[in-house]
C-alpha cells in the first residue's frame, strides 16, 4: 500500500488515478482468489466445532457491530446516519487474507482459530449485501426486508459453493488431466465457478467460492502440495495488488480533516462493538472469558473493509470519499496496532496452542491405467513416524512402501528399514485401498508405531 502511495499523485510517482470502478472490479477478483485460498488451507476437523459459534458472530455479531459503529459515527463524528450506516457495515468484516495470515503463525487452540478462520471467510457475505444496500438510491428497505433479502442470498450461495465443490473434487479424482500442472489451475478454476454461480443465481458468491475451497481443501485431492503453493503463491499477488491499487486510489492531503473521525470510530468499533458481538454470540457457547478476549482483539481489518468502500463511490453516494479516507485511515492505524500485539496477548492470557506432531505431507498422483495411486510421503520435523520400521506401518494389503529417499540417495526399503526425519517415502497404493492407505500413514505421523493404541486411528483393516 505504501508503494501504492508513492506512486500516486502526492508521491513520486505523480500518478493521478481516480477509478473507483475499476478499483472495486480487481478487488472483488482478488478477494475471489484469497477466499479461495484460504478455504483450500482451512481444516475441517478444526472448523466443524466452530461452526455454530462462528456463524453467530458472522450474522448476530455483524449485526450488533454495524449498530453500536454506526451510533457512534452519527452522534460522535456528525455524521449523517447513511454515512454512517456504511461505515459501520464496511468495517463490521474481519479481513479474512489478514486473518489467514496472522493465525496460521500464532499456535492458538484450534477453537479459536477455527472460529476466527470460518467467520472470516463468512461474514465478507452479509456485509457486502448490508453495504450494496445502504449504498443504493432512495430509502433503505425496512430492516425485515433487508434480513430476508441476507438469508436467501447466503443460503443460494452456501448450496452452490457445497455442490460446486463436491463435484469438482468428484471429478479432480476420477479424471486424470493430461499434466500435473493442471491440477492447481483447475482446482481455482472451479473456485471461480462457484463465485459466478452463486453471483448469477443472485446468491452470496462470496461465501460459494470459499465453501467450495474448503470442501476441495478437505477432499485429498492429487498433487496437493503444489495445489496449496499454486493457490498460497496466488493469494499473495492478489493481496499486493490490491494493496497496490488502493494506495493509488488514495490522496493523502486529503486526510488531514478525517484521522480525528477514523480513530474515534475505530476505537469504537475495537473496543465496544467487537468485545460486544463476540460476548453476546459466544457467550452461549460458554466459551472462555480469556478466548473471548482474544477474538475480540483478533477482528482484523485489512484491504476488504478499503474495497468495500468504494462500493458508495461507485454508486454516488453524498459523502463517499469522506467515507473512503475514515475507513483507509482506520483501516491503517488499528491494523498496525492489533496484528503485531496479537502474539503478546495470546501469551498473556495463557492461549498457546498444544504442541502436536508435524502433519505428514502427501501428495498423490492417479495411475489410471493400472487402477492405482503414487503416494509421495514428506517426514517433516515433529512427525512421530521417526523412529519407525517399515514393516510397523502396518498398511493395508495392496499398498506398499517400494522406495525411500534420504539425504539425496534413493534405496529400496527393507521391512526393518528405519525411517527417519526428512525422508521422502514412495508409496504404491491400490485404487479400493488408497484413502486407507493416506489413514493409516497419516494416523502413524501423529500417534508413532502404537497409534491404533493410542486412540488415533487409521489401523489396517
Amino acid at each position: 500500500m505504501g508503494i501504492g502511495v508513492l506512486m500516486g499523485q502526492d508521491g513520486i510517482g505523480n500518478i493521478h488515478f481516480d477509478n473507483a470502478e475499476m478499483t472495486q472490479v480487481i478487488g472483488y477478483a482478488a478477494l475471489v482468489v484469497i477466499l479461495a485460498e484460504g478455504g483450500l488451507g482451512t481444516k475441517w476437523k478444526e472448523i466443524e466445532p466452530a461452526l455454530p459459534s462462528a456463524t453467530a458472530l458472522a450474522l448476530a455479531g455483524v449485526a450488533v457491530s454495524v449498530g453500536v459503529t454506526a451510533t457512534a459515527a452519527h452522534f460522535v463524528t456528525g455524521l449523517e446516519w447513511r454515512q454512517a450506516l456504511i461505515i459501520g457495515a464496511v468495517v463490521s468484516s474481519t479481513d479474512a487474507a489478514a486473518v489467514f495470515s496472522v493465525l496460521r503463525k500464532i499456535p492458538l487452540p484450534s477453537r479459536v482459530t477455527g472460529t476466527l478462520e470460518a467467520e472470516s471467510g463468512f461474514n465478507d457475505a452479509p456485509v457486502v449485501i448490508l453495504v450494496v444496500a445502504f449504498s443504493m438510491a432512495g430509502p433503505v428497505e425496512h430492516w425485515y426486508v433487508l434480513l430476508g433479502e441476507i438469508a436467501l442470498e447466503l443460503a443460494i450461495g452456501a448450496a452452490i459453493g457445497l455442490a460446486v465443490g463436491w463435484l469438482g473434487s468428484w471429478g479432480l479424482r476420477h479424471v486424470a488431466l493430461p499434466a500435473s500442472g493442471l491440477y492447481p489451475i483447475a482446482v481455482m478454476a472451479i473456485a471461480v465457478t462457484a463465485y459466478a454461480a452463486g453471483s448469477l443465481a443472485h446468491g452470496s458468491g462470496f461465501l460459494g467460492v470459499y465453501l467450495a475451497s474448503m470442501v476441495m481443501g478437505n477432499a485429498k485431492l492429487p498433487h496437493w502440495p503444489a495445489t496449496r503453493g499454486f493457490a498460497d503463491g496466488l493469494g499473495w499477488i492478489a493481496q499486493i495488488g490490491m494493496f497496490v491499487l488502493l494506495g493509488l486510489l488514495v490522496t493523502p492531503h486529503e486526510l488531514g480533516d478525517d484521522v480525528l473521525p477514523a480513530l474515534v470510530i475505530g476505537l469504537v468499533l475495537t473496543m465496544v462493538a467487537r468485545p460486544l458481538s463476540v460476548a453476546l454470540c459466544l457467550t452461549p457457547f460458554r466459551v472462555p472469558w480469556q478466548e473471548q478476549t482474544l477474538m475480540s482483539w483478533a477482528g482484523l481489518r485489512g484491504a476488504v473493509p478499503i474495497i468495500l468502500a468504494t462500493i458508495p463511490m461507485v454508486n454516488g453516494v453524498e459523502g463517499s470519499r469522506r467515507i473512503f479516507n475514515i475507513v483507509f485511515v482506520l483501516v491503517v492505524v488499528y491494523t498496525l496496532i492489533q496484528g503485531p500485539t496479537l502474539p503478546w496477548l495470546a501469551r498473556k492470557l495463557r492461549l498457546g496452542g498444544d504442541p502436536e506432531a508435524a502433519d505428514l505431507g502427501v501428495e498423490s498422483a492417479p495411475l489410471e491405467r493400472l487402477r492405482g495411486h503414487l503416494l509421495s510421503v514428506a517426514i517433516p520435523e515433529g512427525s512421530k513416524m521417526h523412529g519407525v520400521e517399515v514393516n510397523e506401518l502396518r498398511l493395508p494389503a495392496g499398498a506398499a512402501v517400494t522406495l525411500v529417499v534420504r539425504d539425496g540417495t534413493s534405496f529400496v526399503p527393507l521391512p526393518a528399514t528405519v525411517l527417519r526425519h526428512g525422508d521422502e517415502l514412495l508409496v504404491v497404493a491400490t485404487d479400493p485401498v488408497r484413502d486407507a492407505a493416506e489413514r493409516r500413514l497419516r494416523a502413524v505421523g501423529h500417534g508413532g508405531k502404537l497409534a491404533g493404541w493410542l486412540g488415533t486411528g487409521g489401523s489396517a483393516r
